[in-house]
């Protein structure tokens, strides 16, 4: 099914009622939902779409010359193109010739041009000299998302300059994911988001009806569960050393940070652990996270973590227990490896994201007490407590210097006063904002008691947001 996606979905929409060409480089992950996208896009109007797999420059060509000609209403038994260039050609000949709007999609692209490495170069010359002066809009898609930035989108792409837009499709957020789950209740929402993350088609494998732990078996710790691979085979796919990459992110999903350790228990050799760590940042699937405040490019608390929800669950409950898997363990087995003790403190990790997600989204709508242009989490010394400590999420307006600081708290029940004071306390801690213009939210898995939310009763700069409201949305 189609969910969310509606600003992409009209930006395609506008291009395409141009009077003018429009070419569209459209990437993101494998499962991210690019193919469901355009097809959303393209059910209504004339569209010429090919896709290239991985195979030799000449059956591609073949397989895009029985898909031209069938566009074009040509017989079957039309002899293929002699070449790339003949058949981009033809096609912005015929559509000058009709002067009509169509959509051209040529999917996957990275794989033909792997076959055939002047294929930019033809592309380049068929756009100049034939397809400017058509009413098409040519969409070229792929996953290889280094390719499509190097050698589509790079200035030294053939390509370059040509695209009249650009779409990286992204995960969705949690508020996006939870609309494959429209009668699941707002903490089997987290538990869910927390677990498959937000790329659609993991979400679409899940029968709510199931229930969340059921589903979580069936997909990742059956033998035979469609997710129970998936972080390996997307590794293959992208990547030329899978393997090595597959160790990198099972050492920092055990909690290794710093690129020493990260390198040491991965088996990497520390002179080029900062490559790999590259290539996986450049995939979204780790991220460097320092201190709120903090000059990424200076500061020597940077820590490393698995950024993707889904992979960081993965590797975190599925990939560590491989060996004990391979041999089909018991329902009761699978339900202590992916729901034991550690479960919940992880889910409370991922419930930080979800409330800094609400805070996005907030701000977006106008409805923070002022307008935020940073967002993170802050780590570090109180010199008053003395003693390390952290803010769960906080978000900033450098130039008004107003400050929003927010403590996430999963568990069922704690001391919410206590809570609340903490919180308070930390308003001087994050360098260059006055404490003063500090405000506060307290995210909670279950709504604050009236007890203490009434003390707050006349403060406007104290929030209460509780699970069921992050999902009011």
């Amino acid at each position: 099914m189609f969910v969310a996606r509606e600003h992409e979905l009209q930006v395609l929409e506008r291009l395409f009622s141009s009077d003018s060409f429009e070419m569209v480089v459209l990437y993101g992950r494998r499962r991210v939902g690019k193919t469901t996208l355009i097809d959303e896009f393209v059910k209504d109007k004339r569209v010429l779409y090919f896709t290239a797999v991985q195979q030799s420059a000449k059956m591609n060509l073949a397989d895009f010359s029985r898909a031209v000609f069938s566009f074009f209403g040509m017989p079957d038994s039309t002899p293929a193109f002699g070449g790339w260039s003949d058949a981009l050609s033809f096609v912005a000949e015929q559509a000058s010739r009709t002067g009509e709007h169509m959509v051209f999609v040529f999917d996957e692209f990275p794989y033909a041009a792997a076959a055939e490495p002047a294929l930019p170069s033809m592309l380049q010359i068929a756009i100049d000299h034939g397809f400017l002066a058509t009413k098409v809009t040519m969409i070229l898609s792929g996953s290889n998302e280094g390719f499509m930035e190097n050698d589509v989108l790079g200035r030294k792409s053939p390509l370059y300059g040509r695209r009249t837009a650009q779409i990286r499709l992204l995960p969705f957020d949690y508020a996006d994911a939870a609309k494959f789950l429209p009668n699941a209740d707002a903490q089997d929402k987290v538990r869910y988001y927390a677990t498959f993350g937000g790329t659609p088609y993991y979400l679409a494998r899940i029968r709510e009806s199931d229930g969340f732990e059921s589903n979580v078996l069936r997909l990742m710790f059956d033998g035979l569960g469609v997710l129970r691979e998936e972080p390996m085979m997307l590794l293959r796919q992208e990547l030329r050393e899978p393997a090595l990459y597959y160790s990198i992110l099972q050492s920092i999903a055990g909690g290794n940070t710093a690129p020493k350790l990260i390198a040491e228990h991965a088996g990497v050799e520390p002179d080029s652990i900062g490559a790999y760590l590259k290539t996986l940042i450049d995939l979204r699937l780790i991220e460097r996270k320092v201190p709120f405040g903090d000059d990424p490019a200076k500061s020597r608390k940077g820590m490393y973590v698995v950024g993707d929800p889904f992979f960081a669950y993965w590797f975190r409950f599925v990939g560590r227990n491989m060996s004990i898997l391979e041999g089909n363990v018991s329902e009761a087995v699978a339900r202590r490896l992916a729901f034991g003790p550690a479960f919940d403190t992880y889910v409370g990790q991922q419930f930080e994201t979800i409330c800094l997600q609400w805070l996005m989204r907030a701000n977006a709508a106008g409805e923070l007490p002022f307008i935020a242009t940073r967002f993170g989490k802050w780590w570090g010394n109180d010199p008053v407590a003395r003693e390390q400590t952290d803010i769960d999420v906080v978000a900033a307006d450098p130039l008004g210097k107003d400050l929003l600081l927010g403590e996430c708290k999963w568990r069922g029940s704690f001391n919410e006063t206590e809570a609340i004071g903490k919180l308070r306390q930390r308003a001087g801690l994050v360098r260059g904002y006055p404490a003063d213009k500090a405000w506060f939210t307290l995210f909670s898995r279950n709504a604050v008691g009236e007890a203490a939310r009434s003390r707050y009763t006349d403060d406007d700069r104290m929030r209460f947001v509780s699970t069921d409201e992050l999902y009011a949305v």
